[in-house]
């Protein structure tokens, strides 16, 4: 198995494809499989770096406080680790803030950057959404049916759940198939979550960055496009018009062929 020290944990990860490097962020209690419906197309045009973050998949779950800093410097120490002096950057929801840490931290190690469901700070009301996932997590103690039963409605449209349950339990069985976090590690992950905090930092990232949405995203919703298209010098916003949370999951298509031609725009 891939795992190299960085940061002073174990950080997990996959390698796929050939050119330039593309590191892929998960999001909460996700591993770096997540990424498998994109990495397929992106691996034609790019070397896929997936990483699992500290407290999920394969990597490290020390005890402490994690921060989206915390994790961006994981990931910073992942590339100097593994060789990789810059690279396309991408992540949603989770993801998509350790991006942002990452890009306005450490900028030379950042050549594009793809912000998916993004947020610069955490407001009151992704603030109850991510207690009620906290507490559901340790009603159930079980991250896996957390996920399924408590975050998947905020990933999915109701409309995709009517016309396609067969793919929504595809998805819940692909979670089952998983490593997931314990729960102590899942509420250290969403602990991150509760207390990250951009609003600072957005004008120091340097690299040109896609931003995109799902319009019917409630948690990460298009309230946050203007600080962040605002606060970032060169940006694009992209809105998926049939997506919730998730396009990744909901419009794979759309959501592959926008963003690789953002990253192919940018390589080179």
């Amino acid at each position: 198995m891939p795992v190299v020290q960085a940061n002073n944990i174990d950080i997990y990860y996959e390698v796929q494809g050939e050119g330039e490097p593309l590191v892929l962020i998960p999001y909460l209690a996700a591993d770096q499989a997540c990424y498998a419906f994109q990495v397929a197309d992106y691996a034609r045009h790019f070397t896929c770096y997936t990483v699992d973050l500290r407290g999920a998949g394969l990597s490290g779950k020390p005890d402490g406080v994690y921060t989206t800093e915390l994790f961006a410097a994981d990931v910073a120490e992942f590339m100097q680790a593994v060789g990789i002096p810059s690279a396309h950057v991408s992540g949603l929801s989770l993801g998509a803030a350790v991006g942002t840490w990452l890009a306005a931290t450490y900028p030379s190690l950042v050549k594009s950057l793809s912000l998916h469901s993004a947020w610069t700070a955490t407001d009151p009301y992704l603030r109850v959404v991510v207690e009620g996932w906290r507490t559901m997590a340790k009603a159930l103690d079980s991250v896996t049916d957390m996920v399924i039963q408590g975050i998947f409605p905020f990933c999915f449209t109701p409309e995709l759940y009517a016309a396609k349950p067969d793919y929504i339990d595809s998805l819940a069985d692909f979670v089952r198939s998983r490593p997931m976090p314990p729960v102590d590690a899942f509420l250290r992950q969403s602990g991150a979550v509760l207390s990250h905090d951009a609003t600072g930092v957005l004008g120091l990232i340097q690299a040109p960055t896609q931003i995109t949405f799902g319009r019917h995203d409630v948690c990460t919703s298009t309230r946050f496009a203007g600080p962040l298209t605002e606060g970032i010098k060169n940006t694009e916003l992209v809105v998926f018009e049939d997506c919730a949370h998730a396009p990744i999951y909901e419009n794979v298509e759309e959501f592959n062929a926008k963003t690789l031609a953002f990253l192919t725009r940018h390589s080179g």
